[in-house]
Formats: structure tokens, sequence, C-alpha cells
């Protein structure tokens, strides 16, 4: 009797460190990093990509958080003769439905805006003069779903969802500018983000 007494102040206290995971004053740490390098056929020197943006995240009531991303991209396109770096901020706001004690499914609002410019790029990498300034505002609605193996961890998998984005390139000699409107739905299957957030 004493060892099942044990087992179910166990299985409570296991469940309640994982249902607290979303509560009311609770904050979420993650983020994106990544890059990549591709070499182009008949190019001197590879193109290469970088991007990070740490983000933070607070619950305001239970189950709902609201947060906002700050990082850096650096897109150096040898082969299209192109550099762009930007500062980006993502605030995003997200809200959570439990299906188990350790399963949730999350949809997640956020609205990524970049700052930044583009700079010529010679043949052997050479970086040049600015050309342009450049500034992306989007709007996006991502659904996922989080797993919580424990008390501070969550393994999230998730689609891009319905998005929108504003994309504007003003020319920093004529002063033209030249902007790109795009709306969409990028559900692939294909194309799955899987992420970790710290909770504490």
């Amino acid at each position: 009797m004493k060892k099942l007494l044990l087992s179910l102040v166990a299985v409570a206290a296991f469940a309640f460190s994982t249902q607290a995971q979303t509560e009311k004053g609770k904050v979420m740490l993650g983020g994106n990093v990544g890059f990549s390098t591709s070499k182009v056929d008949g190019a001197n020197k590879s193109d290469f990509n970088f991007r990070a943006i740490p983000s933070v995240g607070y619950f305001v009531s239970d189950n709902i958080a609201i947060g906002t991303g700050v990082g850096y991209s650096y897109d150096k396109a040898v082969s299209k003769g192109n550099l762009n770096q930007a500062f980006e901020v993502a605030p995003f706001g997200r809200y959570y439905v439990g299906l188990s004690d350790q399963f949730k499914f999350f949809g997640q609002l956020s609205v990524p805006m970049a700052f930044g410019n583009n700079k010529a790029v010679d043949a052997d990498g050479n970086t040049g003069d600015k050309t342009a300034s450049t500034t992306s505002i989007g709007a996006y609605v991502s659904p996922g779903f989080a797993f919580f193996p424990t008390k501070r961890v969550g393994i999230e998998v998730s689609v891009n969802g319905l998005g929108y984005n504003n994309y504007q390139v003003k020319n920093e000699l004529t002063g033209n500018k030249v902007k790109t409107n795009s709306f969409g739905l990028d559900a692939n299957t294909a194309d799955i983000n899987l992420g970790v957030q710290f909770h504490f």
C-alpha cells in the first residue's frame, strides 16, 4: 500500500510539472540558428548564408505567451553578385491547447521584420559598395505541436502556415523603390520546422 501511495504521488508530481510549463508567469527561451553553403559551377567562391535569432517569451496568462526574437542575417550570394545583411525583429503571440500531460498543440502569430542593405560582390567574393536598402515586414500564422519530456524542455514541430510579406528594395543611386507583396499558404509537410524551447 505504501509503495502504491508513493507511486501515485510521483505520477501526480510529474503531471503537475509538465502542465506547469505554460502557466502564467513562466518564461520560455529559444530561437533559430542556421547556416548553409553552396557552390555554383563556374563561381570562384561558395555562397554562404547565416541566420541567428534568439527569442524570449512570457506567459501573460495560462497557455498564452507573448515575446519577440531579435537577431541578424547574412546572405552572401557570390553566384548572384550580391550580399544582404539585415537586423531582424520578430514579435509573436502564442496560444497552447493541452492534448495530454506532455503534448500540446499551439498556434503562433508572428510579425517578422528585417531592415538591411545590399552590397555588390565580385566573382572572388570581395564585398563592394552598398547598392540598396531593404525592408521586409510580414505576418504569419503557424500551427505546431510541443512535446515536454522534462519540466524545462519543450520539443516543437511546426509548419510555416499562412503568411503575408511586404519586401521593399530602395536603390542607393537612383532612390527608386521596388516593392513585392506576397501572400500564401505554406503547410508543406516536407518543410517541417523542428525546435527546442526552454521553460523557466
